[in-house]
This record gives C-alpha cells, structure tokens and sequence, in this order.
C-alpha cells in the first residue's frame, strides 16, 4: 500500500488519494448527494460564510479539548460519524476505523450496515462504541438489532430519522449500486436481511430501503425504543428547533444536527445554520452534536461556539481508510487534532467552554 496518504496536509488533500484507491462505484457510493447535490456542496459552504472573531491576550500556554458526553470522557470533541460498508474501501473496512478511533481517545458510531459485525467491532476498539440504529418494519430484528449491540457493549443508540424513504442518490442509481460478492450486512444475519444485491433499474441500496426498512416511524417509536434498552438514545437527522425539543420530550439524551450528509433532502438547509435553533430549543436537556461538512479545525471550533457539545467525522475517515487503512484514519484524525488545537489557541480558548457564540460572526 502506497504511503503517500502521510503527505496529505489536510483533510481536503485525502480525497483524491481515495479516489484513486478505489473502485468508481464504490467512490460514489461515499461521495454522492441527493439529487442535484445542493446539499452536500452547502454543508462545507456554509462554514466559510462564517467568520471568527478571535479574542487576543488569553493566556492560551495551557490548553484543553477534553470533554464529557453522556457521561464518557473523551480526548477531543470529534467523534467518528456511521458510515455504512467501510470495506468497500479497504479489506479491515470498520475494524481498521475502531482501531484507530479508539486510539484517538473518541466514540466510534458504528452503521447498522456495517460490513464487519458489533461485536468484532467492540472488540477491536479501545473506546466506546456506539450503535447507529435503523427501523425495520420487522420489529423483532430490530429488537434483536439493538439487544446484540447492548450485549456486544455498546455505549450508546443512534437512531435515524431523516430516512424514512430513501433520498435519490444519482449517482448510485447509474452504477446500479450493489455490494459485490462476499461482503454483507453483517449485523442483519440472523434476521436473513444481510444480502444487497444488484436492482436492474435502481440502486441496490434503495431497493433494500423500499423493501425492509420502515416508511412509518411516529414519535411514540422512539418512546417504544427508551423502553426498550438502558443505553442512552440519540435522535440523529434533525435540522428543526421544535423536532429538537419534541425529541427530549420523547426521552432522547442527545440530538444530532444532521441531513444524512446532504444524501436524503436536496434543497435541506446546511446544518451549521440548523445548530444554533436546535441548541437553544434543547437548552441544555440533552447533547447537541452536529455532523456535515466538517473539513478543518476551525469549522469544529464554529460548531461548538454555536451550541453543539461535539461533531462527527464522516467522509474524510473514508478517505483515509481507502488510501491507508488503519494508519490513514489515524492520519486524518490527527490532521484535524491539530488543526483544532491551533484554531482554539489563535481564538483564544484554553477550553471547550471558552468557544461562546460571540466569536462567530456571518459574512457579509
């Protein structure tokens, strides 16, 4: 494997080395948006229309990025984002992503269609793990989904709820997207659901969606879901103050501000516009975190400043997986460690409390 990854100076630079790596389907399948993709471009646009406004003479010698989530303290406040089938991209696919998250002192959040089981996952890593949760309309695999994962030892649940149908990914629907031979949902064996074949008009992907996964998730789901496991419950897919707020009504710990990475709702708004409204809705009952479009140092600082206690990580961890395994998540994280650091530093922040909405100002 070429070593050339280690040269990458940022997140951005990881990409073509990725691509190069991998097969043009599987590119796409990580890359593509919804439709026309507005979303997906937005989520990193909308960081560079905000500003920071740096404080100067903050004695910053001694600094901090520790910090606590659900009761777990972690190194830093970036957290790896679920992404499904990670072997597509290299052949230790999630087990190379909990290695290396877990030595990086965070949470890994692992896809309900992982390719690689909760169970090899937990053992792999040495920090938690938590489960991303979707509903199938078969009740009793999911139930069975979320029992595996709290036996496994899993830390937290992640349910999604912005794909209750799924979004039109073009660029899947032309490749025909489908998992090649031997790699499956391993989680979705014993419910017989861990086969994505090839659909001749549309994606796999959407095809398995349309099939097996629940169109009619209400409120009362997720009060059904907190009766159902101890672990804390995060709502991942909101963008809206009042979803926010209906969520902890309904027993969540934690929200994530999130579109699905700009691949369900073209046209949805980027979630760093989203973070503030649902921070102040929540108002300190339950985390805030955020994924979408997080690419430096500095887009963290943004998001933690406008009221989210964490982010998650989603494509550039890919990236590094598919140009360097194990060492090339490693590498990514670490490019965004230091880059954060530095940003807090020149902002004038010995600590994650210190980043406070007055150091962000939109662009004229």
């Amino acid at each position: 494997m070429s070593e050339s990854f280690r040269d990458a100076l940022n997140l951005a630079e990881l990409e073509p080395l990725a691509r190069a790596a991998l097969e043009p389907m599987a590119y796409d399948y990580y890359a593509s948006g919804a439709d026309d993709e507005r979303t997906l471009r937005d989520n990193e646009a909308a960081f560079a229309r905000l500003r920071l406004r740096y404080r100067v003479l903050r004695r910053v010698g001694e600094r901090s990025l520790h910090t606590e989530l659900l009761g777990q303290r972690l190194e830093w406040p970036v957290l790896v984002a679920p992404m499904a089938f990670q072997r597509l991209a290299h052949p230790e696919g999630e087990l190379a992503t909990a290695r290396a998250t877990g030595e990086a002192g965070t949470v890994m959040v692992l896809s309900t269609l992982s390719t690689a089981s909760v169970e090899e996952v937990v053992a792999a890593s040495s920090g938690p793990v938590w489960f991303q949760l979707y509903v199938y309309e078969d009740r009793a695999a999911t139930e069975a989904l979320v029992r595996r994962a709290e036996a496994a030892g899993c830390q937290g649940l992640v349910l999604t709820v912005d794909a209750p149908v799924l979004g039109r990914r073009e660029r899947d629907v032309r490749n025909r997207f489908h998992l090649p031979q031997g790699l499956k949902a391993e989680n979705l064996h014993a419910a017989g659901y861990e086969q994505l074949g090839a659909d001749a008009s549309d994606s796999g992907l959407a095809a398995y969606f349309a099939s097996l996964l629940d169109p009619d998730l209400g409120w009362e789901d997720l009060a059904w879901l907190r009766e159902l496991t101890s672990l804390p419950v995060l709502v991942k897919g909101i963008v809206r103050g009042d979803d926010a707020a209906l969520a902890v009504e309904h027993g969540a710990a934690g929200v994530v501000v999130s579109n699905h990475g700009g691949r369900q709702l073209d046209t949805a708004p980027a979630t760093i516009d989203c973070v503030a409204e649902v921070a102040a809705a929540v108002s300190g009952r339950a985390a805030v975190l955020l994924d979408g479009g997080i690419r430096r140092g500095t887009d963290v600082v943004k998001a933690l400043a406008l009221g989210a206690d964490a982010v998650l990580l989603g494509r550039p961890v890919l990236w590094g997986l598919a140009a360097g395994g194990q060492a090339g998540v490693t590498h990514a994280l670490e490019l965004l460690r230091r880059e954060l650091e530095q940003a807090c530093a020149l902002c004038g922040a010995r600590s994650l409390a210190e980043l406070t909405p007055e150091l962000v100002t939109r662009r004229d």
